[in-house]
């Protein structure tokens, strides 16, 4: 048999999988079915059109890939499943993190049970989707402090209801959303206040951010609110200032470290599948020693991130009361958190830049794949906080000293 045809080390080279459940595995082996299937032959299409595939999402939901955590899946299954979506398709992952991992979560672990009940049937069926509006214009890493959204409470003849009135860019979701999961400043107390925000409601302008290089698939909205009126039943009553936010944004950076490994198992696998098979002077790529240190380089940058995540899965997975230890303080913690997505992020950096030079030239164009690896890398890179400001987040923790102003 031909080293080309011969099969191959999967690119999980210590077989972390092996740590999940049978149903975890059948269950994995399902997503990865599906996504071979529905995905993988039309994800450089839609991010070439910058078109979102709605019609997907009935079949995604018919995985029953939400909350899988309320269900017994274990964390480290929930993390490669993200991975595994990363792999094929980083936009459509985006969806599903901001769609669950925010929205719905949300409304498991802060809505009323009016709310959940309202709301939460057709979001986990993906018959609704939902954004999260944090981002400003001018806010970013620093919208804790800055945000400048505001919430007015309003009683008159009219009723009891909140005003809203400001601005969010970069919401992932944000141009067919039903609902927003948005975040706002209360005018009168200063406190952070957050609301399930019918999209279609009067005063939301919704514009979608053209010319990315990054994430084409995904549709961020630039929202404009001018006097948007929500009712009282749509606030989320249990968030009361942004630290409530913690615990969405703890997960969700978890979430973002994963696709820093799926996107890395990308990269590898189309790097060693050219490799194998293009022929150069004679002989493939893969027999050439510069070749072979840079695949190494990059399995070994993948590995590492990998393993790193199985250890943050199973600190969430060794505390049983949603996130949080007896002290209340979160597990893991958000300086564990940080220093996973800026180390996961950065070896992801180096891994698709790698994978871009086998390819040379077929590497800057989408029809291989890789170009949009690399590219949406770059997104992953920035978004669920900055490389930077993670690096401070865990420097802070380390040093007892903070560097961010």
């Amino acid at each position: 048999m031909s080293k080309q045809h011969m099969e191959l080390p999967a690119a999980d080279f210590y077989d972390f999988e092996a740590l999940l459940s049978p149903a975890e595995k059948a269950k994995l082996t399902q997503l990865r079915e599906f996504l071979t299937a529905e995905v993988a032959p039309h994800a450089v299409g839609w991010w070439n059109d910058a078109q979102f595939p709605a019609h997907i999402l009935p079949k995604i939901a018919a995985l029953d890939l939400a909350a899988p955590d309320r269900r017994e899946f274990s964390h480290l299954f929930t993390g490669l499943v993200v991975a595994e979506m990363t792999r094929v398709d980083t936009s459509l992952a985006t969806f599903f993190l901001v769609h669950h991992d925010l929205f719905v979560q949300a409304l498991l672990d802060f809505g009323t049970p009016e709310q959940r009940e309202r709301l939460l049937p057709d979001a986990l069926a993906l018959r609704t989707t939902g954004a999260f509006a944090l981002t400003e214009p001018d806010h970013g890493s620093d919208v804790a402090g800055g945000m400048v959204t505001t919430a007015r409470h309003v009683s008159d003849d009219g009723g009891s209801y909140w005003v809203l009135n400001g601005a969010k860019r970069w919401i992932g979701n944000g141009t067919f959303c039903d609902r927003m999961l948005l975040w706002a400043r209360d005018a009168d107390t200063g406190q952070v206040r957050g609301f399930f925000l019918d999209a279609a409601s009067e005063g939301v302008v919704r514009n979608k951010i053209e010319n990315k290089i990054a994430l084409r698939t995904v549709q961020n909205a630039h929202i404009t609110l001018t006097d948007v009126r929500v009712p009282d039943v749509d606030r989320i009553v249990a968030v009361s200032s942004f630290e409530d936010t913690n615990h969405l944004l703890l997960g969700s950076r978890i979430s973002v470290a994963w696709q820093a490994v799926g996107q890395q198992l990308a990269a590898f696998d189309i790097a060693r599948a050219y490799a194998v098979e293009r022929q150069q002077f004679g002989r493939p790529l893969a027999a050439f020693q510069m070749i072979q240190s840079q695949l190494v380089r990059m399995l070994g940058n993948a590995t590492s991130s990998l393993a790193m995540m199985v250890r943050i899965a199973a600190l969430q997975d060794g505390v049983s009361n949603g996130g949080a230890a007896s002290d209340g303080q979160l597990v893991p913690s958000m300086a564990q958190v940080a220093l996973a997505k800026a180390h996961t992020t950065a070896a992801m950096r180096e891994t698709v830049s790698l994978g871009r030079s086998i390819l040379g030239g077929n590497g800057i164009v989408s029809d291989y794949g890789m170009a949009k690896v690399f590219a949406d890398a770059e997104a992953i890179y920035t978004y669920e906080g900055s490389h930077e400001i993670n690096t401070l987040i865990a420097g802070r923790a380390i040093t007892g000293i903070s560097a961010i102003v």
